[in-house]
């Protein structure tokens, strides 16, 4: 039996506690120092961590590894800071016959106020393949070099001949791009960003994959990596009998049919299916890609079948057809059906009280990302510029959600936000919005403890530093904890995941 002892060090989480003990992978008690010395004093490994500071390990509840992993070796393009600066950086980069993927521009934030056309790419790329992605991942730029290996995409709702696309054109240009980076490329970029993940604390991801998001070889690579940061893999796909849900799971390996399965766009490429037109374009209110009866059968189907059914949902109209087609599937298999399942939306951005009240009776999880608000939310930015100052204040309820009883569970949505855990938390109890924030130690647990909530983990413990839990908790430099939250971003020393150690600074814990 392999046992460690941790002394010395301040648990958040466990109000008093200075010690934690594990053995084999397991919370085997936490408590003070002293009693820690006389119980557990002859463990195989005993660290002293001068106040160092230990909370459960974190759980990112909804990212895309490969798209982020492969921003190493492509163009990072989140506060590039004008049209101009984004166009000398393609023009770098570029490289004839390699496709460039980039990702993270936003033309909210540029003095020119718009995306580069294809005319300017082709200039600046020469001639070569370039697939740029929005900030939120639903529009992108792209090359005439791209568009020569998916000349189907001229036809498809979401085209347009200079600007960027969207809809299934940009579905389509993106798997052209993915499809042209080799299988051994994406699974470096894959390992790349299961390790970040550990050296910022996090011991799980959760993959939201799909057709229209990535495809099935990407995500079972993702799902066979071994590097210990442990995946729970999604398909966004809707069915709408319990024989095609088994046998999507079957194929995929995934633990539901949720995540990015996409009811509409987003609100910075003007996708998210809106109630009233968007503040900046009075002609346009989005995009809906289901109708009430299509979520009704995904979600009828995915409870018959017993597993997870989820959605992409993020503007009002969008989340009205969510709430409507729960009912219609409550009327077909019950709600106590409903709530076994727990049921998981993706964003939520835009819900109000009846509908959190009514979501909260169906079990569904909220996975939702605090980052969002931090980066957007206010009133001179990106959602007071898309939807006005009234609607712009409501997005992203925290606390209207956790009042209702829904759970919540954290994520990021890399690359659409870095994976900054604590970030997040800060973030989540420092809304921009009057009213929204939640406590810091309950957005700690929706970024720990809900990441298990959200896979329908059945250990009630999990994400928990009680005993009898898995032993899966990270270890930071006290230096960076003048405060709580943390001001910035903290050091990690230490990430372990049901007692393997997945990330150790060097020299840290001697």
């Amino acid at each position: 039996m392999s046992t460690t002892l941790l002394l010395d060090g301040r648990f958040p989480s466990v109000a008093g506690a200075t010690a934690l003990a594990t053995a084999d992978g397991t919370v085997a008690w936490v408590g003070d120092d002293s009693t820690g010395r006389a119980c557990f004093g002859d463990a195989d490994e005993v660290l002293e961590l001068h106040a160092a500071v230990v909370t459960p390990a974190f759980v990112d509840a909804h990212a895309h590894a490969t798209s982020a992993g492969l921003l190493a070796s492509g163009l990072e393009l989140a506060g590039c800071s004008s049209l101009g600066r984004c166009l000398d950086l393609v023009a770098q980069q570029s490289r004839q016959g390699r496709v460039l993927w980039g990702h993270g521009w936003d033309e909210t934030s540029w003095p020119e106020r718009r995306a580069p056309s294809r005319a300017e790419l082709d200039r600046a790329c020469g001639g070569a393949p370039v697939y740029l992605s929005r900030i939120d991942g639903h529009s992108a730029a792209v090359s005439s070099g791209l568009l020569d290996r998916a000349p189907g995409a001229i036809d498809a709702p979401g085209w347009s001949t200079e600007g960027p696309v969207t809809q299934d054109a940009h579905h389509a240009l993106r798997r052209a791009a993915r499809e042209s980076i080799p299988p051994s490329q994406r699974r470096a970029a894959q390992q790349a960003f299961l390790a970040a993940a550990a050296t910022r604390g996090i011991a799980v991801v959760h993959e939201c994959a799909g057709p229209e998001v990535s495809g099935m070889d990407d995500l079972a690579d993702l799902l066979a990596a071994d590097c210990g940061t442990e995946v729970v893999g999604y398909w966004g796909q809707a069915v709408s009998a319990p024989e095609q849900a088994h046998e999507l799971l079957r194929v995929t390996g995934a633990r539901g049919l949720a995540g990015d399965l996409f009811c509409d766009g987003t609100l910075g490429s003007r996708t998210a299916a809106l109630h009233a037109p968007y503040a900046d374009a009075p002609a346009s209110c989005g995009v809906a890609y289901l109708d009430v009866s299509q979520v009704a059968e995904h979600v009828r189907a995915c409870t018959l079948a017993g597993t997870q059914a989820g959605f992409h949902v993020i503007g009002d109209a969008a989340v009205e057809t969510v709430v409507a087609g729960f009912q219609v599937a409550e009327a077909a298999v019950g709600a106590v059906a409903l709530r076994e399942r727990r049921h998981r939306l993706e964003h939520l951005e835009m819900v109000n009280p009846e509908q959190a009240r009514r979501l909260a009776a169906w079990g569904v999880v909220a996975s939702m990302q605090p980052a969002f608000d931090a980066a957007w939310g206010g009133t001179d930015r990106m959602y007071a510029m898309r939807l006005g100052a009234a609607r712009a204040a409501a997005m992203n309820p925290f606390a209207l959600l956790e009042t209702a009883g829904v759970v919540l569970a954290f994520g990021s949505d890399a690359p659409i936000t870095p994976l900054d855990p604590w970030g997040a938390v800060r973030a989540a109890a420092a809304h921009r919005s009057a009213g929204s924030a939640i406590g810091v130690m309950e957005a700690l647990a929706a970024h720990t403890y809900g990441g298990y909530r959200a896979a329908v983990v059945p250990d009630p413990l999990a994400g928990t530093l009680s005993p009898g839990a898995p032993a899966s908790y990270a270890i930071w430099d006290s230096a960076d904890f003048a405060g709580f939250p943390p001001a910035g971003t903290p050091s990690c020393l230490r990430t372990v995941h049901q007692g393997r150690i997945l990330f150790e600074r060097e020299g840290a814990l001697a």
